[in-house]
């Protein structure tokens, strides 16, 4: 059995392609992956079932990124890392994400889902 199978990780991005393509790369190591299409059913799933980590974009219906970072480190009881995978590059989009309580923040037209599935793994051990 792959080690990543007993992880679960929540995929939060409202482009069906992009939450596909990141889906199958994390089913294919093992890992069980669900995705959630806004920052509301975000928080819905995060409330109902613990995650081992949260991919989150900052752009999303709804509630956006940092309002579900925000309200995710506003509760004491829910320790799961998140890693924000934003087309926003900008400094201050980063250095927003990072202060509201994320463990990482990737761009997404700068690694390749193979890379962001690296960085995944490092987190989780």
């Amino acid at each position: 059995m792959n080690k990543g199978a007993m992880h679960k990780i929540l995929i939060v991005e409202d482009d069906p392609f992009i939450a596909d393509i990141y889906l199958m790369e994390l089913e294919n190591k093992g890992y069980s992956a669900e995705i959630a299409g806004d920052g509301e059913d975000a928080m819905k799933r995060i409330k109902s079932h613990p995650y081992d980590l949260i991919l989150l974009d900052i752009m999303l219906p709804k509630k956006d990124g940092f309002s579900v970072l925000s309200e995710l480190r506003s509760n004491s009881t829910i320790k799961t890392p998140v890693v924000i995978l934003s087309n926003l590059g900008q400094q201050a989009d980063i250095k927003k994400a990072m202060s509201l309580g994320a463990d990482d923040y990737i761009i997404k037209t700068h690694f390749t889902p193979r890379e962001v599935l690296e960085k995944i793994e490092q987190l989780l051990k």
